[in-house]
């Protein structure tokens, strides 16, 4: 397992930390929640560029990758609902999530490991940002409306990268490569 993989599996594990510190009550522990999930997630940034400087990609980490991501993510959001984001918003980002998840699966089935795609990252790069801001938030940092917005506009990411997998749909169905 190189380098990168294991930086995708300590993001996968930081999950139970990351939400512990946001369900343990103690002083500013939103604070120390959204640190940790901070530096979580920085780890998405670092694996990725090194699999591509020491050209060490993998099927492996191609399916992992966005798998931690996912768990680290929808678990700060989960774990924000009624503090700093209403439950509808983040229900709509983890549905989007499961069915995405379902896609690349049937994709899986017929031989075909779906990467990541500009759209998807931007995504993650918005749901996380949204997280950190709901944590920040939580904390006292300043108003849950900022992170409310943070939330509208990872949600609307979120969905709008979701139409584009699904539209590379039928490719994948057929056992290509989505264009």
């Amino acid at each position: 397992m190189h380098f990168a993989d294991q930086l995708t599996l300590a993001r996968a594990f930081s999950v139970p930390v990351v939400v512990v510190l946001f369900a343990w009550d103690f002083p500013n522990h939103y604070y120390w929640a959204t640190a940790v999930f901070a530096l979580a997630m920085a780890t998405d940034y670092v694996d990725g560029w090194w699999a591509r400087r020491t050209n060490r990609s993998s099927n492996l980490g191609r399916l992992l990758d966005p798998v931690a991501d996912k768990l680290l993510v929808m678990a700060a959001l989960i774990m924000l609902v009624g503090v700093a984001f209403p439950a509808w918003m983040v229900a709509a980002i983890v549905a989007r999530e499961f069915l995405m998840s379902g896609l690349r699966l049937a994709a899986l089935e017929r031989g075909v490991v779906m990467a990541a795609r500009d759209l998807g990252k931007l995504k993650t790069g918005a749901q996380a940002t949204a997280a950190a801001i709901g944590g920040l938030a939580a904390g006292g940092a300043f108003s849950t409306d900022i992170a409310w917005w943070a939330g509208l506009v990872a949600l609307a990411l979120t969905w709008i990268s979701g139409l584009d997998y699904f539209m590379s749909a039928p490719r994948v169905f057929r056992g290509q490569q989505p264009a």
